[in-house]
Formats: structure tokens, C-alpha cells, sequence
């Protein structure tokens, strides 16, 4: 068993550019190339469930991402998510997450451009996770939050908490 199983879900974090019509696209997780840039040693276990904008998912893509959570045999889990509906998510799993530590996180600009913040908020999630009590959080620019007090403040493009 791994020390940290990472659910791969999508969202800006994985996507890329394509050239021929200018669109950001999903062709595969870049989880393992950051892990290797980043220098991780921790044991991890990836588990691709989806490559998904979190924009176009429904409520059955998230119970899909709960039960992949409450299935893993590890009790530290990293979901990567698109950070647009990323609160949603975490607010499912939260009172659910049945004795597991879940950190979502994503990035604001994706691995495959210059300057993505995605490194930073996937260590930070590394971290979270290991020493985070039982619950689900959302973990994105340095800061963690509790997965019932934040939300995407799309004026500033970050988190906040609610109160």
C-alpha cells in the first residue's frame, strides 16, 4: 500500500494548449512528470478516474470521486480538481470521508505553461495530507482550508474562506 493514493480528476492543473485551435485540452495526467520535477519521495499511488473541466461535472462525477475515496486503500488521499467547482466537491466528501484525509487541489495555470503554481499547491497538498487530522480540505496558493468554510473568489483568483 502506497503512503498517499492521488485521484487524478481533471481540471486546469492537466490541461494543455493545442496549437491547431487554441484550445486548452485534456490528453493525460502530468502527475508522474511533476512528481519526478518536484522530487517526491513519498510512496504514492495513482489512480486516473477522470480527466474532466470540474465546470462540466454533474453530481454523479462527484459521487464517482467519493466512492474512488472511500475505495482506497490508503487513508491519505490527494484528489487533483479543477479549482472552479473544487468547493462543491469537497463539501460532499468532508462529512463523509470516513476516518480518511482528502486534500483537493488544483492550479490556476496549468503544469504545461510557464510559471504554473501547480508544483507549489500539489506539495502543499503532500503535506496537508500527512498532517492534517481526518477530514476533506482544499489546499491551493500556500493556504488549507476546512471543505465547509471556502470558496473560489473569481474576482482574485483564489480561495477564501466564507467567514
Amino acid at each position: 500500500m502506497a503512503d498517499i493514493r492521488i485521484l487524478v480528476t481533471g481540471g486546469t492543473l492537466d490541461k494543455e494548449y493545442n496549437q491547431l485551435d487554441g484550445e486548452l485540452v485534456f490528453t493525460k495526467t502530468h502527475l508522474t512528470d511533476i512528481l519526478t520535477q518536484a522530487k517526491c519521495t513519498v510512496d504514492v499511488a495513482i489512480e486516473t478516474v477522470m480527466l474532466k473541466d470540474s465546470l462540466h461535472m454533474v453530481d454523479a462525477d462527484r459521487e464517482l470521486i467519493l466512492e474512488r475515496v472511500l475505495a482506497a486503500p490508503e487513508d491519505k488521499v490527494v484528489v487533483t480538481h479543477g479549482t472552479d467547482t473544487m468547493p462543491e466537491t469537497a463539501r460532499l466528501i468532508g462529512p463523509r470521508a470516513n476516518g480518511k484525509t482528502v486534500v483537493l487541489v488544483g492550479a490556476m495555470v496549468p503544469y504545461s505553461f510557464v510559471n504554473s503554481d501547480a508544483l507549489f499547491n500539489l506539495g502543499c497538498a503532500f503535506s496537508a495530507a500527512q498532517l492534517l487530522a481526518p477530514g476533506a480540505y482544499i489546499t491551493m496558493n500556500g493556504k488549507v482550508f476546512a471543505s465547509d468554510n471556502v470558496r473560489k473568489n473569481r474576482q482574485k483568483g483564489e480561495f477564501e474562506t466564507l467567514d
